[in-house]
């Protein structure tokens, strides 16, 4: 795509159509900004001109066999293939946006995806004109402050989350807390089903986790972040956070797809805390290849929002998602979104992690700007959650300083003993 012109949005997406495919992108710059299936009075060529989305580029690709998704409009006019596929650059005037997000999201996306004339139809990238992403939310700790909230100078920070996911108490989760400080981790969260649960609320839970966490600090020094997930209708989650606010956290968790864009906005305008996004339930806008949203277009959406993490799954993991897609999604992270400023944010490594799936993860990325997280990795060490933790640590400067894990276990036990715990990586 070209770089991004003063006013303009500019979304890339794969399409799928046994029609023109020119003929589709007029439909889809219409349909989403000034114009529907026909022209209408008042659309006028002094309107068109000021409000009309534009088609900046179509490039054909290779035709498929079989059409990707049903579509009973075609399907009723009784439409052949071959089934043409195109990626297509659609420029939308910021003027018929505004700062204003979601309208943004359903410009961008929207009635797109129900559209009759397309098989398949995906969200691939955007690109905004650094004076628009201006008026937006910025991270308030990013990678830069998480790093100074957790006093982890270099080296990735290692992470885990609390098990089981949901069913503990809070003087149990607190007691868990306790022995990962211990642990020597950096950051820990609730899992993204653990929110507000009548066996553990948040109104017990946090003062109980923080007293541990604040203990932790004045024997060692140590900050240990703890995202506490306060999914929830709005007014609720500023609760939340003002509480973990008062009893000395530094980070709160939300599931972004259920809180949407304008609650996370809400809750970043309202708290400095650093703000760990979810992304659970991204898979069904995204795992079929000709449907959904693509990472670098979701997570642009996401850090307008003012998010300071990100999740993008691990790679070797437990999860759908190919390494290569992982991988891109980090590199999306850390790239930002304008030139004009740093709002790179810090993608957040989990799903079946452990000290085995280290050297692809520093092989792809190259960098320690990351949440390394491991839940079983860490908790299910055979000799303990400190052994757990200090075997990632052992892999991560193996892997830095190119060494084999297996060389470098032969003097470092509990690597060895995760190696031959997890299967050899």
């Amino acid at each position: 795509m070209s770089a991004t012109a003063p006013g303009f949005i500019r979304a890339r997406y794969l399409i799928e159509t046994p029609l023109e495919p020119a003929a589709v992108a007029e439909v889809m710059a219409g349909e989403q900004s000034c114009g529907t299936f026909t022209r209408v009075e008042g659309e006028t060529d002094a309107l068109r001109e000021r409000a009309r989305a534009t088609v900046e580029a179509i490039t054909e690709l290779e035709a498929a066999d079989a059409p990707s998704l049903p579509n009973a409009l075609l399907e009723r006019k009784g439409a052949k293939g071959p089934w043409r596929r195109a990626h297509v650059d659609i420029a939308f005037p910021v003027a018929n946006i505004g700062a204003n997000l979601p309208t943004l999201a359903a410009t961008v996306s929207g009635n797109l995806y129900d559209l009759g004339e397309v098989t398949g139809l995906r969200l691939e990238s955007l690109q905004l004109p650094a004076d628009y992403r201006a008026r937006f939310e910025m991270p308030r700790a990013g990678i830069a402050g998480t790093r100074r909230a957790t006093g982890v100078e270099s080296g990735a920070l290692v992470g885990t989350i609390i098990k089981p996911n949901v069913g503990l108490r809070a003087s149990e989760t607190a007691e868990l807390v306790g022995r990962l400080c211990a642990a020597g981790v950096d950051f820990i969260k609730d899992d993204e089903v653990c929110a507000d649960p009548a066996h553990a609320p948040l109104a017990e839970r946090v003062p109980a986790v923080m007293a541990v966490v604040r203990a932790h600090r004045e024997r060692t020094g140590k900050h240990v972040m703890v995202a506490f997930n306060i999914t929830d209708e709005t007014d609720a989650m500023k609760r939340h956070a003002d509480l973990v606010e008062r009893e000395g956290g530094s980070c709160v968790m939300a599931s972004l797809n259920w809180c949407g864009h304008s609650g996370i906005q809400t809750l970043r305008r309202h708290t400095g805390l650093a703000l760990h996004g979810h992304r659970n339930g991204y898979g069904a806008l995204s795992r079929h290849p000709l449907l959904g949203i693509s990472f670098q277009a979701y997570q642009t959406l996401w850090r307008l929002a003012g998010v300071d993490h990100m999740h993008v799954h691990g790679l070797q993991g437990k999860f759908s998602q190919p390494d290569s897609e992982v991988v891109e999604s980090a590199r999306d992270c850390f790239t930002p979104l304008t030139e004009a400023a740093d709002d790179r944010v810090m993608p957040a490594f989990s799903s079946g992690q452990w000290a085995g799936t280290v050297p692809a993860t520093w092989a792809a990325v190259g960098s320690d700007d990351l949440l390394f997280m491991a839940g079983g990795g860490i908790l299910a060490h055979p000799d303990g959650a400190a052994a757990g933790v200090a075997s990632i640590r052992q892999a991560w400067s193996a892997a830095r300083a190119g060494i084999a894990l297996a060389d470098a276990a032969r003097e470092q036990l509990e690597l060895a003993r995760a190696l031959a715990f997890f299967g050899k990586p």
